[in-house]
This record gives structure tokens, sequence and C-alpha cells, in this order.
């Protein structure tokens, strides 16, 4: 059996007022205090639609290679529950905002996105009682802040095939949105929400098997444990020769399984007719290009240029491009990295380490003054590479902070870098460096000054720490010259511990390889 998912993406967009009135979208805001009687759904009243959602839509859909319908409108759906104050939500039906989109994954397999929508998101239930759940509460609080909020559904179609695809496709969706700028896309503040499609079929056929649907998925975590567990239990139900039926099911944390909700309704139950207090909307070629014009490069432009351009290797590039802060900072620190490095740019020619060299042009950032590009050791984008994904977002994960309020900014970030180019620390001692920058704020030059760490790259005084260790440590000698490799490695440890740590490591092994020798 194989597994079929599709999912419905609702994106919260980050717009000051809500779709149909002039009320605040601002999060947290105390219940109920951020309505009026048309987000109210009272008697009389009329909406006026936001533009400026409208165009985020638009964005979205043409940044996903959908495209735009000329003319579009707005729906009712009809459907009664508590937290739908006008028993029915202001969304589109048979004419979206756009179609036929894609977003292609990591394993070059192609998602095609069948509409991007635009509609009003319902309020919010708060339970009461057995730790605030509908599963046995005790009460259902209505807050009405969230109605009516900017909701962009992005609907895939049945094109993945298990759940890590899934999480991917959905990390990729709040990517471009944050990218975009039109969405902080977060899951925990339910700015970023998915329900799923799933059902099993034999491998080889095309029908589709009884499409169940999951929702009550509030992370990636969530959405790859609710999928594994449906996909197992509607392969052991049909081996059992149970009989699917379509549904709706609620994933359960806790349990770690889902549970039957209410039966799936089809697009009858809704009774679908377009809004009358709505005129369709039309958009032409000149204004659908002047949106197109405010698209940035996008994360899988961002990524191809990182491999093609800078050399990384394709998992450096996804964790780089993964949200555009992180990129914008790994390229304003290669920025400060050549800078002064060179006035104009030089031809191609190999590094004084005899490295390859390559052109650098970051995209959207500024370069040095008179420069569109330089020549700079292919080692430099890798190791900046290895500074942010594993020193500096280990140290933002860790602190729980975000990148943009990082206390070690890019370019001492690119200080820190140059000293190890030039021999001034070690990659030991950087990250004792780092720690403190991290820490205090402070630049890597002022630390390293202080604390005394420069690295020990005088010849004679390594020659020195390396004699002593030879005549103190008689058996490794012995050893390494039987064949034991790994005798190198603890004498090299042992030159290091003598000198503080502060030894060139890379002339500390050349000079034991020549005493050894003799």
């Amino acid at each position: 059996m194989e597994t079929v998912i599709g999912l419905e993406v609702h994106v919260e967009l980050t717009t000051e007022t809500k779709l149909f009135c002039g009320c605040s979208t601002a999060f947290g805001a105390e219940p109920n205090t951020h309505v009026c009687p048309v987000c109210l759904g009272l008697p009389g009243v009329l909406p006026v639609a936001n533009g400026v959602a409208i165009e985020r839509s638009v964005l979205t859909a043409l940044a996903l290679g959908c495209r735009i319908a000329p003319w579009f409108k707005f729906d009712r759906k009809h459907y009664y529950y508590p937290d739908l104050p006008k028993n029915f939500q202001i969304s589109q039906y048979d004419t979206p905002l756009s179609s036929d989109g894609k977003v292609d994954l990591s394993n070059g397999r192609t998602i095609r996105i069948k509409r991007l929508h635009l509609e009003e998101d319902a309020g919010k239930l708060v339970h009461e009682g057995a730790g605030d759940r509908i599963g046995g509460g005790t009460a259902a609080l209505c807050d009405y802040n969230r109605a009516g909020i900017p909701l962009m559904e992005v609907v895939s179609e049945p094109d993945l095939k298990d759940p890590s695809e899934a999480v991917e496709y959905l990390k990729r969706i709040q990517s471009l949105v944050r990218y975009l700028g039109v969405s902080d896309a977060n899951m925990e503040e339910g700015r970023l929400r998915c329900d799923a499609n799933i059902s099993v079929r034999p491998v080889g056929t095309t029908e589709l098997g009884a499409k169940i649907e999951i929702k009550n998925m509030n992370s990636f975590r969530g959405v790859e444990k609710a999928l594994t567990h449906e996909a197992e239990r509607q392969r052991t139900a049909l081996a059992a020769g149970e009989k699917l039926r379509q549904e709706t099911r609620l994933w359960d944390e806790d349990a770690g399984t889902t549970r039957a909700m209410r039966g799936k309704e089809g697009a009858q139950d809704y009774r679908y007719f377009p809004e009358p207090d709505l005129l369709p909307f039309t958009f032409n070629e000149a204004r659908i290009a002047a949106i197109r014009a405010r698209l940035p490069e996008l994360p899988a432009a961002r990524r191809a240029r990182y491999v093609s351009g800078f050399g990384l290797p394709d998992y450096d590039a996804d964790v780089l491009t993964a949200d555009r802060e992180t990129a914008d900072y790994y390229e304003s620190t290669l920025s400060a990295l050549f800078l002064g490095k060179t006035a104009e740019p030089m031809e191609p020619t190999a590094t004084s380490d005899s490295e390859p060299a390559f052109t650098l042009q970051p995209g959207g950032q500024s370069l040095p003054s008179g420069m569109t590009s330089a020549y700079i050791p292919i080692s430099l984008p890798k190791m900046t590479s290895n500074w942010i994904s594993t020193e500096l977002l280990g140290a933002l994960n860790k602190a729980g902070k975000s990148i943009a309020n990082s206390p070690v900014k890019a370019d001492s970030l690119a200080r820190l870098i140059e000293l190890i180019e030039d021999s001034t620390i070690s990659g030991k001692i950087a990250k004792t460096v780092f720690a403190e920058m991290f820490a205090s704020g402070r630049g890597p030059d002022e630390i390293v000054k202080e604390k005394g760490l420069v690295q020990i790259t005088d010849e004679g005084a390594i020659r020195k720490a390396v004699a002593g260790v030879l005549a103190a440590n008689a058996k490794s000698v012995a050893d390494f010259k039987a064949g034991k490799q790994a005798a190198m490695g603890f004498l090299v440890g042992q030159v290091m511990k003598a000198t503080g740590g502060k030894a060139n490591p890379k002339l500390a092994n050349q000079l034991l390889k020549e005493e050894l020798s003799k």
C-alpha cells in the first residue's frame, strides 16, 4: 500500500487590520477587544475588502508560480460552529484568486498547488477544564479577536507520498511567506496551520482511497507524527477487512493517535453562493506585473546560488536559506570578510595558500564601495557557513533568540573568522572567544587581547615545547615509530596542553613529524 497526502495550508497575513473591517489584527489582546459589528456579523453591516491582503495573496501566488485569475469573487461558505459569529465564512469557491502553482522538494519531486485563495479566519474556542482541551471540557468560551483576520489558504494536489515530504513542503511554504514578508507564519501563535487529507491505496493504482482529514496539528513534529500514525491505522484497518469512510479526525498529541470527530463534509454541505455585498475583483496584466516586480530573490533561487556560486553543499544551503534573516546575515558576514581585502576586483588567480578562488556577488547585499565583485578563497564561504550553522544558530536556539537579535553581529563574526585565517588564534581558541562574544556582545579583538589568547606561531617556542613533550613521553614516541598513528594525536594534544592551547596546530604537527623522523 502507498500513502497519498494533500495539504491545506492556512497562513494568517500580517496586515494591520482584518480582511473586511478596520479591527486590529494584533496578537495577544484581551479576548473580544478587537471586534466590531462587521466581524461579529451584526445585522445591517457591510464588508469592505482589505486591498493589502489581496495584493499580498497575489504576491505569494506569483512566488509559487500560480496563474492569477483575471476575474475572481468572494463566496459565502455556510456552516455552524460557535467560533463563526456570522454562521458563514467569506471565502472563495469556484473562482479562486489563483491556481496551478508548484513547490519543488529537495528529492527532486514537484508538488502541484491546486489553488491559493483568500478568506476570513474564524474565532478561537477556549476550553475550560480537562487540561483546557475539548475532550472532557466543562465549558467552551469564544474569543472573536481572530474572526475576520485575512487567511490565505494554499491547497496542494494529492502529490505527497509520505509524512517527511509533507513536513518539507510545509516548511518551504513557511520559508517562502517569511521571505515575502506577508506573514511571520509562527505555528505557536496559530499563524501557520494545516489540515491534511490522507488515504492509502494499492501500489500502482490511480484511484484514491477514502479521504480522511486530520485537524489539530500545531507543529511540524505533530504533522509528521499524525500522518505516520494515520497511514498505519488505515493500512491496519484495510488489512482486517474494515471499510474506511470519509471523515474528519483530530490528532491527539498526548495519546499519539487520531480520533473520529465528524463525517467529512462535501462542497454541497456548505451551500456556497456569491457574497452579495462584495463586487467581483479584476486584475489586468499591468497590475500583476507591478506586484511581480516586488518579488525578492526567493529561497529556491538563493539555495541554487549558494551551491553554484559559493560552492556550498546542499545541506548548508538549505540551513542558511531556511529564513531570510539567516541568509542576509550570512551574506553580510561574507561582505565584511572581503571588505578591505582589495579596493578593486582582482583577476581570478590562485590565492596565496593555493586555494581556488571565485567571484562573490551576494544578491541584495551592499558590496564595499566601488566593488561589484571580489575574488576570495573558496574556503571562506564554507567556514562562514559552519560558524553560523553550528555555533551561532546553536547558541541562539539555546538562548531562545532569533538571529535578528543576535548579540554577535555579522561584522564581528567576520572579524573572528579573519583572526583564524591569519593564524592569530586557533579554531579551538576561537570557540572560547565566540562564547564570550555571545555572552557580552563584545568584539573578538578586545577579548583576544584581554585574555591573552593570541596563537603562538613562533617556530622556536613551539619546537621547544615539542622537545619537552617527546622527552616526557618516550612510550608514545616508540608507539608512533612502531606504526601506531594514534600516538601522533596524543603527542599533538600534549604540545597544545604545554602551550596552553595556543600553539598553531598545523605548525605543531609539522615540527612533531620533523623531530620524530630524526
